[in-house]
């Protein structure tokens, strides 16, 4: 190892010496939390036909040892059920998020994880230690090129998640230090995805290919693959290459002592993060209002929520993603589920009609996740909520009881209470292929 240690060697270092049970109780539970919204997410969306046509375009090209894709019947080799179950736990942007860098931390980093656990005959405590230190990897890593780098159109998720991704297998597989630097350096050749792209599919192929690529750059580290010590925050490294110079500190300080994981939060709202306290103000703002007076609404948030959701809304994805729909769909209908945010409710015409009256503003003493509301009515009286702190957010936490809420509505049709219970136990499974019986959908 060099003197001073690389990103890279530090982190080879850190998940090579880290053992199963040894994380805080608190930080095991989060993971355990984590992994109960994953598998809810991915349910939800199980037979969605953009699900179906990534097993299609998959299934082709898939080995022989076959894995689980969650709530279907097929079953693809690892590399296709990393990818497959990658895209349908973050399809409708119901999944996790780390605030600070707007990462989703599990829709990368689990898929390839579950199914070499599966496949390999390797333990839930296992899965889970690699789960956690995969997704605090991701988030370092994330924290030290944000808000830069997707700023400049990288899809962080996407691009941080394949370090992730790849730093959960190297702990499942048991690599050594120089294995688990290498597969970090190895994965830093296979980091893309473009915001760009975030209303449209190839955000699903960014999000698969964060997930499958992670699994393989750790594969090759197994095999003897190397790669550069300076590969992430070298003078023509990853994150040069991608963005401004890394805030190198944010990757290594305080490893294994601050957890950077212990900061994810769960929506209670299948849209993006930022959309959140738009949607809360909204709901607090129709007490007692008639929508058909309202003649105009304005959002006021940070220059992100405004680069997220300030522009044209043509279907269900942009949706997710969109101030104007957020806002109005809240107010006309006193909800926002995954139906709000469907094509029916995009097309609705009373919508149609309310986001026309919707402005975005920005304010840029709001911070990150917070948002104001302001209405006007037709007798000139003027409602005005600011929300710092989103149902959700970190300051207002998703408890236990609303996540497995959340988990039932989206496993409808599936065996939810058993589903629940065994991943509450997690730590307790023997072999991860026993506890994946209860995700296929084998009678489909």
């Amino acid at each position: 190892m060099s003197d001073p240690a690389f990103a890279a060697e530090q982190l080879g270092a850190f998940i090579a010496s880290s053992r199963p049970g040894t994380l805080p109780a608190a930080l095991r539970h989060e993971g355990l939390r984590s992994l109960l919204n994953f598998f809810g997410g991915a349910l939800g969306v199980a037979q969605d036909p953009t699900v179906t046509t990534a097993v299609q375009v998959m299934a082709p090209f898939s080995g022989p040892q076959r894995a689980t894709l969650i709530g279907r019947a097929e079953r693809l080799d690892a590399m296709g059920a990393a990818f497959v179950n990658a895209i349908a736990a973050n399809l409708l942007d119901f999944d996790d998020t780390h605030l600070e860098t707007v990462i989703h931390p599990t829709a990368p980093v689990a898929p390839p994880l579950l199914a070499l656990a599966e496949l390999r005959g390797l333990s839930g405590a296992a899965l889970l230690h690699a789960f956690i230190l995969g997704a605090e990897v991701e988030c370092r890593i994330g924290c030290a090129v944000s808000p830069g780098h997707y700023a400049r159109g990288w899809h962080i998720t996407s691009t941080c998640g394949v370090f992730g991704a790849a730093a959960g297998a190297a702990c499942l597989l048991g690599l050594n230090a120089e294995q688990c630097m290498a597969a970090l350096g190895i994965a830093a050749s296979q980091s893309a995805g473009l915001v760009e792209n975030l209303p449209t599919a190839a955000k699903n192929v960014g999000m698969g290919n964060a997930a499958r690529n992670g699994l393989l750059a750790a594969l090759f580290a197994e095999a003897g693959y190397t790669a550069a010590p300076s590969a992430l925050e070298g003078r023509l490294g990853w994150a040069r290459a991608m963005g401004d110079a890394p805030e190198a500190a944010r990757i290594t300080e305080g490893l294994g002592e601050h957890w950077e994981f212990a900061h994810n939060t769960y929506k209670p709202y299948p849209a993006g993060i930022v959309f959140h306290a738009v949607i809360d103000a909204c709901l607090d703002l129709r007490d007692g209002l008639d929508p058909a007076t309202v003649t105009e609404i304005v959002v006021a948030g940070d220059q992100l929520l405004l680069d997220r959701g300030d522009r044209p809304l043509r279907n269900a994805r942009d949706a997710r993603v969109s101030i104007h729909h957020a806002a109005a769909v809240t107010l006309l209908r006193g909800s926002a589920g995954v139906e709000d945010f469907e094509a029916a409710a995009v097309h609705d015409p009373a919508v149609t009609a309310l986001r026309g009256k919707v402005r975005a503003e920005l304010d840029a003493l709001l911070p990150r996740g917070a948002a104001r509301v302001t209405l006007l009515t037709q007798g000139g009286e003027r409602r005005s909520i600011e929300v710092r702190d989103p149902r959700g957010s970190a300051a207002r936490p998703m408890t236990d009881a609303e996540l497995e809420a959340k988990y039932r509505i989206n496993a409808e049709g599936h065996d939810a209470e058993a589903q629940i219970t065994r991943l509450w136990a997690l730590e307790a499974e023997a072999d991860i292929g026993t506890l994946m019986v209860l995700f296929g959908r084998p009678d489909a």
